[in-house]
């Protein structure tokens, strides 16, 4: 999946006791974290570039253990059944609820996505000085715009394949019934997304991409983590959260009617998805030790770099032919504070983790990354157990959802 070496190991073993057998948090660098001590260290982000197996198949070992639970009381938890009940009103089908007879037309609509945008054709003559982007013309920029639109929703369909996996995951893992059944429609939900974004991209786009080695990191340890509530912090919280706030933006800035009913569908979708991680986490959160609060600080902490880098599209950078030096210097010159799409991508996990404590736990360590990284400043934003999504009546095409 990527050229970097990586084994399938359980993150668990942040923990550790003194002499006396007290439990102590261990505090791991950044390096341990993530892999490298400078987190914007963009010649390490940027070297990594993702790879699809000759085999077209990539295996993760799972260390979960399955659990069955002899409780079968349906509504002892009241808001995840209230949650499943909405799920199944909510269903729809990626085949017969969309207009697929749409016709696309993928360079027509990047030149009125860039009519409607003009600061998406080309960047800053001062950021382009001295690098092989410098000589583009409109037609290398055009064709810039279609390789990042096949990148972008590649990625998106490699996420919805990492979420399929991780929620069948959580239907085994899960102790509660009510979490079970409501786990169940999001298997269904999951597997409509990467049936819908894999159409689109074979029937109304120019190509395909592999998974950015950042997601493929991120996904292969959120599958190797052992325990149920890392799936959960990890896929519905930081992976689903950052997704849901992707596809709203690209909802706002596509002109292409068909791609966004297909958002518009998803959106709907997702927004039960992570009010369902903030559900089943908040209880348990509020009852685990310092150490162990840490650890699911340092999980989240590594997911939301994981999910910035991957916004490099290392990838697309290398299918053009520009340089690694021209795509290095680009991205030095570059000032995150100015990235609307990178900073607001945070708007929907930062309220969901300060929901669960992990903002401010252990110090408020979570808290002092986040600062760094400029996104603190979402905090107090609505988190996804109010979005209106979540607990709407009905399926997206019932409720008229264009």
């Amino acid at each position: 999946m990527t050229n970097e070496t990586k084994t399938n190991e359980t993150t668990e073993g942040a923990m550790g006791t003194d002499a006396n057998g007290t439990e102590q948090v261990v505090m791991r660098s950044t390096e341990e974290i993530i892999g490298r001590a400078d987190v914007n260290d963009l010649t390490a982000i940027l070297s990594l570039v993702g790879r699809e197996e000759p085999s077209g198949y990539h295996r993760v070992k799972d260390n979960c253990e399955a659990e069955f639970t002899w409780n079968y009381e349906k509504g002892r938890l009241e808001k995840l059944d209230k949650l499943y009940e909405k799920a199944k009103t909510a269903q729809w089908n990626a085949r017969t609820d969309l207009p697929w007879d749409t016709p696309v037309d993928q360079e027509a609509t990047l030149m009125a996505n860039f009519a409607t945008n003009p600061e998406q054709m080309g960047w800053d003559e001062a950021m382009l000085e001295g690098t092989s982007l410098a000589k583009w013309g409109p037609k290398e920029w055009l064709q810039f715009g279609i390789e990042s639109q096949n990148w972008t929703l590649s990625q998106f369909m490699h996420g919805e394949q990492g979420a399929l996996l991780c929620t069948a995951k959580i239907v085994e893992t899960v102790p509660w019934i009510d979490a079970k059944y409501y786990a169940a429609t999001q298997v269904v939900d999951e597997a409509r997304h990467v049936e819908v974004f894999s159409r689109y991209l074979d029937e109304k786009m120019s190509g395909h991409y592999p998974m950015n080695a950042h997601l493929g990191l991120l996904l292969d340890d959120i599958i190797a983590d052992s325990r149920w509530d890392m799936t959960y912090l990890g896929m519905q919280i930081m992976v689903e959260g950052l997704a849901l706030a992707a596809f709203g933006f690209m909802h706002q800035i596509s002109e292409e009617p068909l791609l966004k009913q297909i958002l518009r569908y998803v959106m709907a979708d997702e927004a039960r998805h992570v009010a369902f991680g903030v559900l089943s986490l908040q209880e348990l959160y509020s009852q685990l030790s310092a150490a162990e609060l840490r650890e699911r600080q340092e999980f989240a902490f590594e997911a939301a770099v994981r999910m910035r880098d991957r916004l490099r599209s290392q990838e697309v950078w290398e299918r053009m032919g520009v340089p690694w030096e021209d795509v290095v210097t680009i991205a030095r010159r570059e000032d995150p504070s100015k990235d609307d799409f990178q900073i607001l991508l945070f708007s929907r996990i930062v309220p969901n983790l300060r929901k669960l404590g992990l903002l401010d736990a252990a110090d408020g360590w979570l808290r002092q990354k986040f600062t760094q990284m400029g996104v603190i400043e979402f905090e107090n934003l609505s988190d996804s157990t109010e979005d209106q999504d979540a607990f709407a009546d009905g399926s997206p095409v019932a409720r008229g959802v264009a």
